[in-house]
């Protein structure tokens, strides 16, 4: 029976083999950015965490989702990423067993951001008022 693109049923993160790519190539790309082989004076100053890479179906491109500790100099970072590109996506090559090195792109991971936002939601008076009404009742 022929494979049909399956949207409707689709894993949110994409299929088993593109998370498990994805997951390799993190593991990668940290590791190059732990061990300092990117010699960049932007770089130099971060530690930078990879919580995600996203491949797309294909498997020719990596998004990776990365944030420098603290959040701080994102753009700077973000930049530097982009002008070591073609040195990353060599290095990517080299580590990760795959018929085509992916092309790669960096994004900041806001999920951080989005997390902090929502907590804050939550301590404001209003919710914790809706809260303690809502404990009362039980």
């Amino acid at each position: 029976m022929p494979r049909h693109n399956q949207k409707k049923g689709a894993a949110p993160g994409g299929s088993q083999r593109q998370l498990r790519v994805g997951e390799a190539v993190r593991h990668a790309i940290a590791d190059i950015l732990a061990q300092g082989h990117v010699h960049d004076p932007d770089l130099e100053g971060h530690i930078i965490t990879v919580p995600e890479v996203r491949m797309s179906p294909d498997l020719k491109l990596a998004t990776i989702y990365v944030m420098p500790l603290g959040g701080r100099d994102t753009d700077i970072v973000l930049a530097a990423l982009e002008r070591n590109k073609k040195f990353l996506r060599g290095e990517i090559a080299r580590r990760v067993n795959l018929k085509f090195a992916p092309d790669v792109r960096f994004r900041v991971d806001e999920r951080f951001d989005e997390a902090e936002r929502i907590e804050k939601l939550l301590r404001t008076p209003a919710v914790q008022r809706d809260l303690a009404s809502d404990q009362d009742k039980k």
